[in-house]
């Protein structure tokens, strides 16, 4: 009787543990980024014609060619390092259900040469520091405080060792 209860309990932490991995494994894994177009949450490939690359929404993962071979990196080569993802266009793959969105490449490439533009794209979210940093709004507020201190002359002469300098010790 006392090692039925035993194995009864420890079934149940081993069926604890296995539906909390469950939940830990699902959580965020294959968000689409910020970069990608809205409505295709469920895609799991996109093409970026501009660079002739994929991008593997679940793995966050680049696949493009380096020396004749497909290689996946959570970056673009070196020669796209000024590639802006949120204004090039991306085709989202949703024909194709492999592991290989390559197979096809010669049809892509020739179907969306590089500066194919297709139906206008809204991302995700914003693009980070397009308007949307502190650096900005620290700005505003700035102008803000020099225009209501509008009607202040503002002294440029030379401080010669009175009062109060912006130099802080330096000459």
């Amino acid at each position: 009787m006392k090692a039925l209860k035993v194995v009864i309990i420890g079934m149940a932490l081993v069926l604890a543990g296995a539906l909390q991995a469950q939940v830990a494994v699902n959580i965020n894994i294959g968000s689409p980024p910020m970069w990608g177009p809205v409505g295709y949450s469920s895609a799991r490939y996109y093409y970026l014609p501009d660079v002739e690359a994929y991008y593997d929404v679940p793995s966050s993962m680049f696949i493009y060619q380096s020396k004749g071979i497909w290689i996946h990196r959570t970056y673009l080569p070196v020669r796209y390092r000024s590639y802006d993802l949120y204004h090039g266009y991306k085709v989202v793959m949703t024909d194709y259900h492999g592991d290989k969105p390559y197979s096809y490449h010669k049809d892509y490439k020739r179907k969306y040469a590089k500066g194919y533009k297709g139906p206008a794209q809204k991302n995700i979210g914003d693009k980070p520091g397009n308007g949307n940093s502190h650096a900005k709004q620290n700005a505003k507020s700035y102008s803000k405080q020099k225009a209501n201190q509008g009607g202040q002359k503002s002294n440029n002469k030379p401080n010669k060792g009175k009062g109060s300098s912006n130099s802080h010790g330096k000459k």
